[in-house]
């Protein structure tokens, strides 16, 4: 859900889904994720800002010279592209952010993040469950290291995602996926079902 009202959200419902962020398996049980529930209104602009350049500069030019994946429309295409392009101009007007971190060293490596997106994972189903708004953006992370100053993180962790959370503008609709037979493969890539 990247529309989403500035209306606050109580803190009780924010502990609700950390908790259930918190919950998460990770790497031999570290628990090495960390988050940051943000509100002030100068941090979020001052990411807000990073946001947008990375809107302008990297994603708006690949919805435009993107066909469309598999199974989607070039209207519902279109769509994903305004919402987007929504979140972006609305970005640090959402009430709360939570943004996950990991506390990982001095270099994370490809694997690093198994122990902060299941939690990541868990804090959106936990939002959908109590009728919130939220969504998954990494975003930030093409200025990750003027991002993370901004939140204050001291070296060796590093912010993964940052989840904009919120009462929903309109509803939440189905799901559409690609079909299963699609996107699983048996035994060797591109393997049909036995």
């Amino acid at each position: 859900m990247r529309r989403l009202k500035p209306d606050p959200v109580p803190d009780e419902l924010i502990r609700r889904m950390l908790e259930a962020a918190v919950a998460a398996p990770s790497a031999s049980n570290r628990q090495a994720f960390r988050f940051i529930v943000v509100k002030d209104a100068s941090v979020k602009a001052g990411i807000a800002g990073f946001y947008r350049q990375a809107f302008d500069e990297i994603v708006s030019p690949h919805y435009a010279a993107s066909a469309p994946p598999p199974g989607v429309s070039d209207d519902a295409w279109a769509r994903q592209h305004a919402a987007v392009g929504y979140l972006t101009a609305h970005f640090h007007e959402a009430p709360v952010w939570v943004v996950a971190c990991l506390d990982a060293g001095p270099k994370p490596g490809y694997a690093s993040g198994a122990s902060v997106y299941p939690a990541v994972q868990n804090l959106l189903l936990a939002a959908r469950a109590l009728g919130l708004g939220a969504t998954l953006t990494t975003r930030h992370t093409f200025h990750g290291r003027a991002c993370d100053d901004l939140l204050g993180l001291p070296d060796g962790v590093w912010s993964y995602a940052i989840v904009p959370v919120g009462y929903p503008i309109g509803r939440f609709g189905p799901v559409r996926r690609q079909s299963i037979d699609d996107l699983v493969f048996y035994d060797s890539w591109g393997s049909a079902e036995p």
